[in-house]
């Protein structure tokens, strides 16, 4: 992106829970953010939900706050279409000072998971599917937003309906304009099935930009919202008796050749799509805090939610955690079904792609496809079924150590073990105005 002609662009990187930490600064500094110039806390991407530093954490009182080295992604530059001053936000990743990768960056997290890959001269491609709600935040509760051509406040679910798509088009517009000028590749939007909820598929490519593009996705969505009087959130659950947001994540794998290692011809799928799917199965349970990071999160993992709550999979069944879409056998691919819309895209990307290698590491075997509705099915894994247990299960499974770096895993405990006792002492009906567009 040319910054000629802008007065101030932002630098962010990722935290813990997806959210942008950086700075404002004069356009003119552009230039020397190559060479190391911006700096801030490693702490920094350790923060809670609230932006608050973690107590006790070892970031702070073991290397007294110290200061980490923020440099450019490979992205660049994009603009930020949603403000009124025309601006630009270059993303970055946080090194050490001796220029090692700061593992609590979690960009640097899905790197570590996809250089397992790379060592095999192999490419991951991935694609996401985006749900969110509009709705109203203007009163003490969540609350559907207003059809722009009538006025009156949506009140029934509407799914796949045009006329739904069509009275908000001038939102769409605004947000495919946005998207094609940041370069995020949007596809199809459709109406969901629960109360002004939307989906928007973001096209299979390389698995960091794919991370990347979800990322910048979100903020441009609640961006163009506010533009235009309404909010969008990600959040699992914004309404009790309403489907909760999801986000879907497609990936394959290309050998050197551009083979997809998935196919062998057959419907089915090869030993490596088996042993892959066998390792997302085993990791599931204890990777429940990543695919479900907030309290709010296991308001969407109840039976018949349409969220998978069982370590399950199956050919062509929806519900199940971990389905083999169908089509040409050159395009076999695994989808994770698990995931809320409220998780960090590039945690999510890593326990996913982490638990598939380790899967093929192993040479795991996954147990037969389920049939029928899985809700159903007694006796499967379970995701954990509560914030806390998720917790817990994470932060001491064997699995997980082995997918993800070790400093990922403890900074991620340690936020969400004090967002836990955060909540406690938050009264209940205040909660979603925490996760509204932080997550």
């Amino acid at each position: 992106m040319d910054l000629s002609g802008l007065k101030t662009i932002r630098i962010a990187a990722c935290d813990m829970n997806g959210q942008m930490r950086g700075k404002r600064m004069p356009a003119s500094l552009a230039g020397k953010l190559d060479s190391g110039a911006a700096r801030m806390p490693v702490s920094a991407l350790n923060v809670d939900l609230w932006g608050r530093d973690i107590e006790d954490s070892p970031l702070v009182f073991e290397t007294g706050d110290a200061d980490g080295v923020i440099t450019p992604t490979d992205r660049g530059a994009v603009p930020m279409p949603w403000l009124k001053t025309p601006s630009a936000l270059v993303p970055m990743s946080m090194y050490w000072e001796d220029g090692a990768a700061f593992l609590g960056d979690p960009r640097h997290v899905l790197a570590d998971v996809l250089s397992r890959y790379t060592a095999r001269g192999w490419t991951v491609l991935a694609a996401t599917e985006m749900e969110f709600c509009l709705l109203d935040d203007s009163g003490p509760a969540p609350a559907p937003p207003a059809d722009p051509l009538t006025g009156r406040k949506l009140d029934q679910q509407s799914v796949l309906s045009i006329s739904e798509l069509d009275a908000f088009d001038a939102f769409f517009t605004d947000l495919y304009d946005g998207a094609e000028s940041m370069g995020i590749p949007a596809q199809a939007a459709i109406s969901e099935a629960g109360l002004g909820q939307f989906e928007i598929n973001l096209n299979h490519q390389d698995a960091m930009r794919a991370a990347d593009d979800a990322w910048l996705f979100k903020a441009l969505a609640k961006g163009v919202a506010r533009k235009h009087g309404f909010a969008t959130t990600f959040m699992a659950k914004p309404y009790a008796q309403e489907a909760g947001n999801g986000m879907h994540v497609h990936f394959s794998v290309e050998d050197q050749d551009g083979k997809n290692i998935f196919d062998d011809g057959s419907a089915t799928g090869s030993d490596l799509l088996r042993q892959a799917v066998a390792g997302c199965l085993a990791a599931m349970p204890a990777s429940s805090l990543i695919f479900a990071p907030h309290g709010n999160s296991y308001d969407r993992l109840v039976p018949g939610a349409h969220a998978p709550i069982s370590a399950a999979w199956a050919y062509e069944n929806r519900t199940a955690a971990i389905r083999i879409p169908g089509g040409s056998p050159k395009a076999r691919r695994i989808e994770h079904r698990v995931a809320g819309g409220d998780i960090n895209p590039y945690l999510m990307l890593s326990a996913v792609l982490g638990a598939a290698m380790v899967g093929i590491e192993d040479g795991m075997q996954p147990p037969a496809p389920s049939d029928g509705n899985i809700y159903e099915i007694e006796g499967l894994p379970q995701l954990a079924a509560d914030w806390e247990t998720a917790i817990n299960w994470f932060e001491t499974d064997p699995l997980i150590a082995r997918i993800l770096p070790q400093t990922a895993i403890r900074n991620l405990v340690m936020t969400k073990r004090q967002e836990l006792a955060g909540f406690a002492e938050r009264p209940p009906e205040t909660h979603w105005l925490s996760w509204l567009e932080a997550v």
